[in-house]
């Protein structure tokens, strides 16, 4: 028997370790190694499956239990660092003098008075919480090593950091020690000793190469310093060390030594700082080899092509006719960068309107170059053109062009759903349905599936076959849940239909990974989340998340990540968390994960200002949640590159017009930061959208993104058969999917939080 179903939504404030009488978790773990003794061996027997014994579970535990409720005011000492947040540190320190949540006090005075640069102070903390040894004592040792650091006793810092790695062997901050101890023993003329500390520990990351490099050069040995820097400066160009490597290398060519990078270590560097976008790092080292070829006629072939990639940097630093000059003194020839300077053509063609041009290079690339990627670039490119003119016609031809040529290219899926989308809009119902049902056939991994599904639906109702109509529409309400389609498929399903029909089609689309619920929660053992929860105590949550990171293929983890930035009362990155972590939670029912999990990734802070500034200009205060979730995430700091700012993300100069509206009184660009003057101002202005376009959400929400001339353009791009038409013509992939994200995530705070409403999983049974 089917019931409704009511969500309260409880946020779990307690990051209290689970008790050994709960389930624990069934995955294995690493297991902290032991040195090889009949203690350490009796030691592993009593492990868990996580390296923590019995007897060190009971201690975490005590700690956190001890340390409850030191958070608050550990939080306002490291939030402000005034002498009354000291002292009220302080004082918790002395009236837990006896217990864990004293040692946990003082470990957060030390950083704090290590923030002040007050190392005196600092130190005097450490040293109580490093000598106690407790949980966290790793952090007290690395703290006071940069204090020593700091004062540039060097000495005491190679002192502090010697044997590090075996006093704690848990600690993340092992690298970071050793590459410190590296740094001070080099400090103290001791270059040996550090070269022995790097090269064991060397993992080919630029840190510790730039450190190697120096300690060679320092005794001596320059040739393998020179190798290393050379390495680091070519092969890793977008690491702030290579910068550093540069100038270690220019040091030694001043004494009159050959550090040169060979041409081709050169061209691996150009290269690779294109491919990381440093489109004008890129450009002067091309043209800096250019020059070095360019009297040697033999390199002919390799100018041609430099040419080519600097004439890319240029265009792609909008110096569009510099680009074309180059590209057009290339003499054209079979080689695989005549692609490439097609391509670049095409695209400077294009953008000049000069479509003569345009087709007659793409009908060049085609034929020359047919598997070329550029070709699959400039057919992508020539594709979304004309459907932005919108002329339906070519960019069917272009579309189909992609999915032919490439059928597993990176843009097929998407170039395949347009051709079907705009048959569908052009009139050519037969060759949109093959298209739609080849679409699920070729690519039912792809997002285009719940569109694809949903609108051969449409069709099929409108051709009165209500059979394929409800199991599409009921497809679509099991498998995609909470996306978009599956709000219009539930509207759409208020007919009688054979459920007994079966499409061996939707077969093919496979079913989302569900995550159990029991992954969500940390076992009692887990050692990573026990120390992330004693940091969370002492509000030093970046060292929690970095504590949780370390675990990256544990769910929970990643869901006490999410806990640990709600502690910090930032919501915002608590939701941009566990979205990452559970990336298929819109294929999920509500009941399928905790019901904190949901309240993380729809939350409701602001509530009441919301509540009020929504009602007062009659919009739903669940589509102004959506709105904002989708624009700021809840990050009231936030500022676009756009310059929009606040939750509503509203630009200075609207802001200052909707202030003199409400007759908000010396208003400036700061106070949009205001959670409450954004609230007031922002659903002001989704109002006036929404009454111009005569209370139609969808277009408004349109036109918050990208502008009401452009939506009215759109408009006028119909007949639509409905808004829900529109809303999938919208040429911008951008602006779709926001208006769509926007309108699926109202109906799941609606679902959340409303009585009475269902989820679609339980209409789609009914």
């Amino acid at each position: 028997m089917l019931h409704r179903l009511t969500v309260f939504l409880i946020l779990s404030s307690s990051f209290a370790l689970v008790l050994p009488a709960q389930t624990a978790t069934k995955r294995a773990h690493r297991t902290v190694p032991q040195k090889k003794s009949a203690k350490s061996k009796s030691t592993v027997k009593s492990k868990s499956k996580n390296g923590i014994t019995p007897a060190h579970k009971r201690k975490l535990h005590r700690a956190f239990v001890e340390s409850a409720d030191l958070q608050p005011m550990a939080k306002q000492l490291l939030d402000e660092r005034t002498p009354t947040a000291y002292a009220g540190v302080d004082r918790y320190a002395l009236r837990h003098r006896s217990d864990e949540g004293g040692t946990l006090a003082h470990l957060v005075l030390g950083y704090a008075h290590l923030q002040d640069k007050d190392y005196l102070k600092a130190q005097k903390d450490l040293k109580l919480v490093a000598a106690r040894g407790g949980e966290l004592s790793d952090y007290a040792d690395f703290f006071l090593a940069q204090c020593a650091s700091a004062a540039d006793d060097q000495q005491q810092v190679a002192q502090l950091l010697k044997g590090f790695a075996e006093k704690h062997p848990d600690s993340l901050f092992t690298r970071q020690a050793e590459l410190m101890r590296a740094a001070s023993l080099m400090a103290s003329s001791q270059n040996d000793g550090a070269i022995r500390v790097l090269e064991a520990m060397r993992d080919s990351k630029p840190d510790v190469e730039l450190e190697l490099g120096r300690a060679y050069a320092a005794v001596g040995q320059t040739d393998k310093a020179v190798s290393i820097w050379n390495h680091l400066y070519v092969e890793m160009p977008l690491s702030p060390e290579a910068a550093a490597a540069q100038l270690e290398l220019l040091k030694v060519a001043a004494k009159g030594l050959i550090t040169t990078p060979t041409l081709e270590q050169r061209r691996i560097r150009a290269d690779l700082l294109a491919k990381g976008h440093r489109y004008d790092l890129a450009g002067d080292e091309y043209r800096a080899i250019l020059d070095s070829v360019r009297s040697d006629m033999s390199q002919e072939p390799l100018q041609h092509e430099l040419q080519v990639k600097l004439a890319g940097t240029l265009y792609r630093t909008h110096q569009v006719e510099k680009a074309k000059e180059l590209l057009d003194s290339v003499p054209p020839s079979g080689e695989e960068y005549e692609a490439e300077r097609l391509y670049y053509l095409h695209e400077i063609a294009r953008s000049k309107d000069d479509l003569d041009r345009e087709r007659q290079i793409l009908a060049d690339m085609m034929q020359k170059f047919p598997s070329s990627p550029w070709l699959q670039e400039a057919l992508f490119s020539a594709s979304n053109m004309y459907l932005l003119r919108p002329d339906y016609k070519n960019a069917i031809e272009f579309y189909g062009a992609q999915f032919k040529l490439f059928p597993q290219g990176r843009y097929s899926p998407y170039s395949h759903w347009k051709a079907a989308w705009l048959n569908f809009r052009s009139g050519n119902k037969d060759e949109a349905k093959r298209l739609m049902e080849e679409q699920l056939a070729m690519y039912p991994s792809g997002q285009e599936v719940p569109p694809a599904v949903y609108w051969r639906a449409r069709l099929a109702e409108e051709d009165g076959d209500y059979d394929r109509a409800g199991e599409y529409y009921t497809f679509i309400l099991r498998r995609f849940t909470h996306y978009y389609y599956a709000d219009l498929a539930r509207e759409r399903l208020r007919f009688r239909f054979d459920a007994s029909r079966h499409d061996p089609l939707l077969d093919k689309i496979p079913a989302e990974s569900d995550p159990e619920k029991d992954s969500f929660e940390a076992p009692s053992d887990d050692l990573r989340v026990a120390r992330a929860q004693l940091l969370t105590n002492a509000a030093l949550f970046d060292f929690a998340v970095r504590e949780l990171q370390s675990e990256p293929d544990k769910l929970y983890a990643k869901a006490e990540i999410a806990r640990v930035y709600l502690k910090e009362d930032r919501p915002d990155r608590a939701l941009q968390s566990l979205k990452r972590a559970v990336p298929g939670y819109f294929s999920q029912d509500v009941t399928d994960m905790p019901q904190w999990a949901w309240s993380i990734l729809f939350p409701k802070p602001f509530w009441n200002d919301l509540t009020r500034y929504a009602n007062a200009n009659g919009l739903d205060p669940y589509l102004v949640a959506s709105l904002i979730r989708q624009e700021s995430e809840f990050n009231p700091q936030a500022v676009s590159r756009a310059n929009a700012w606040g939750l509503m993300q509203l630009l200075p100069p609207v802001g200052k017009k909707l202030a003199k509206e409400v007759r908000l009184r010396h208003f400036n660009q700061d106070q949009l930061t205001n959670p409450t003057i954004n609230l007031q101002l922002g659903t002001r202005y989704f109002k006036h959208m929404v009454d111009s376009f005569g209370g139609q959400v969808e277009y408004a929400l349109a036109a918050y993104n990208a502008g009401s001339d452009r939506v009215k353009n759109w408009q006028g791009q119909g007949p639509y058969r409905d808004i829900h038409e529109f809303v999938e013509s919208i040429p911008f992939s951008e602006t779709r999917e926001y208006v769509q994200a926007i309108m699926r995530n109202a109906t799941v705070y609606r679902l959340l939080y409303s009585k009475g409403v269902q989820t679609a999983r339980i209409r789609a049974e009914q």
